[in-house]
């Protein structure tokens, strides 16, 4: 018989009052056994209207002030979140059969912040983010393709290249975070931490 929490879910669930101390232990389990992109995530938007959008980007950071991902400042997303802060977040690790989802507000992240992670990525990498115009119509590969070309005789220095104004990081801030486990006949094991109005996170056992 599995060893159960104080709530009588799961040993994996723990006893923990923060969820990112939670969170933390369920990524770096995630780290060991997924085969591809354990910071993989599903990033729900919406436009000013209300219409939703989803895509996979990559968690490239978190601590108790959120969750960090970068991106084209205007591409869809981006403009998406200037209009509308207000996001979701989803992990599933098919391998741990769990999945966690976050919802909260949007921010960017500071200067420096953005600086010291766009400068640690690939030379090719910094190059595209200047190269593409992320969601934009193209006649074709080769308009990418010579677009690169330009930006690499610009900045050919490969330690010397500067971070574009329209690249930058966004943070999300929780507002609640649930812990998802598979369970047979899809009777699931589901922990909901909500944070209150005095910014105290209370827990909730969810129905499957």
């Amino acid at each position: 018989m599995n060893q159960k929490n104080s709530l009588g879910l799961d040993k994996c669930f723990l006893d923990l009052d923060d969820p990112f101390e939670l969170f933390e232990k369920w990524f770096s389990e995630a780290k060991k056994k997924e085969i591809n992109d354990p910071n993989a995530l599903a990033l729900g938007t919406a436009s000013k209207e209300g219409i939703p959008s989803v895509r996979m980007v990559l968690l490239k950071g978190f601590d108790k002030n959120g969750f960090v991902f970068y991106t084209n400042l205007n591409s869809q997303k981006g403009e998406e979140l200037k209009k509308n802060p207000n996001a979701s977040m989803c992990f599933h690790w098919k391998s741990l059969l769990r999945q966690i989802r976050i919802v909260g507000t949007l921010k960017l992240v500071d200067n420096k912040t953005a600086d010291d992670y766009y400068n640690s990525r690939a030379y090719e990498s910094r190059i595209g983010a200047w190269a593409s115009k992320q969601s934009s119509f193209l006649e074709n590969r080769s308009e990418l393709l010579e677009n690169m070309e330009i930006f690499r005789k610009k900045y050919n220095d490969k330690k010397n290249v500067p971070r574009p104004s329209h690249w930058s990081g966004w943070r999300l801030k929780p507002s609640s975070i649930e812990f998802w486990l598979d369970g047979e006949n899809r009777i699931h094991e589901r922990l909901k931490y909500i944070s209150d109005e005095n910014n105290i996170w209370v827990k909730k056992l969810l129905s499957p």
